[in-house]
């Protein structure tokens, strides 16, 4: 079993993770969950080096990382685990270098295992019509919610968007003007991504149906719960679960799932990778070129099972 990660650090370490924290906060103003993660494994990390024995910022050293993340493969963890954990140690150690509490930056020689890059499932084309389809075509005989879930699966298909993102829209960051809506991603990073016509009018229908179901707590949220609240993640989870589970032949997939779809679904169209990289808000464009395996592949299979000569 793995070593408690809550233990009694030593002051210093304590400190210095309190410092860190802000650091991320305020200074990099990365989301909650983001904090919360790097502070989890760095917490491993400080534990780690403090039953080597070490007291001080100078023993967080190369050998100690390489014990350390030693440790979290003889624990059983996934390669994108230890992979995850080096690289919080390798951006924890540049910080200590580059305000000064350390004298060098033993992360920056720091190796680790690269994640294996599965392919996400994605629904074919067919898929997705059917999927968005069947929803729109339910919805008035469902109520209300029945509606907000048409226009959850069209705006998610339509965008890219990840679940968290959708959450956390307000209905002032819908312009139908334009057709796009404003979306806040990782690090509070704003950008604005198009949809269509179908879309726009699930969520002109929702919006209707929305009035009627807003309460005094409901504020400015787009989506909205059975109770009037914000709607929660899971809920969306759970819809896109149940909904994708009624088209006949498709694979199990979350609302991620819908997010890679509709990147792979528009570089199969002609767009850029640098486009889908915009829309989809990546830092990196290594994190895109993951979606052109996915249409390679699918070609590929066409290619076999279409060519007399394949």
């Amino acid at each position: 079993m793995e070593e408690s990660e809550s233990e009694l650090l030593p002051e210093v370490y304590a400190a210095v993770l309190g410092d860190f924290e802000r650091h991320l906060s305020v200074e990099r103003d990365l989301t909650p969950h983001t904090v919360r993660a790097y502070l989890g494994d760095l917490s491993s990390l400080l534990s780690h080096v403090a039953r080597l024995g070490g007291e001080g910022l100078d023993d967080i050293d190369l050998r100690a990382l390489r014990s350390w993340l030693a440790k979290q493969q003889s624990l059983g963890k996934a390669r994108t685990t230890i992979a995850r954990r080096a690289t919080a140690a390798r951006v924890f150690t540049a910080w200590l270098l580059r305000t000064g509490r350390v004298a060098a930056d033993p992360g920056a020689r720091l190796a680790s295992p690269k994640a294996h890059r599965t392919l996400p499932e994605v629904l074919r084309q067919d898929e997705a019509l059917a999927l968005v389809e069947s929803a729109s075509s339910t919805a008035a005989d469902e109520g209300p919610m029945g509606v907000r879930d048409a226009a959850i699966l069209e705006l998610l298909y339509a965008t890219g968007i990840r679940v968290g993102e959708l959450c956390g829209l307000d209905v002032d960051d819908l312009d139908f003007d334009r057709n796009v809506v404003r979306v806040f991603g990782k690090g509070r990073k704003e950008r604005t991504v198009p949809f269509g016509q179908p879309a726009s009018a699930a969520l002109k229908r929702w919006l209707a149906e929305r009035r009627g179901i807003a309460r005094e707590g409901s504020g400015a949220a787009l989506f909205l719960g059975a109770r009037g609240g914000r709607v929660d993640q899971r809920v969306v989870r759970q819809v896109v679960h149940d909904r994708v589970g009624s088209v006949p032949g498709a694979p199990d997939i979350a609302p991620h799932g819908l997010r890679h779809t509709a990147a792979t679904h528009l570089l199969e169209g002609g767009a850029d990778l640098r486009t889908v990289q915009e829309l989809l808000g990546h830092a990196s464009m290594a994190t895109t070129q993951v979606y052109t395996h996915i249409s390679n592949d699918r070609l590929r299979t066409a290619y076999q099972q279409a060519h007399p000569r394949a």
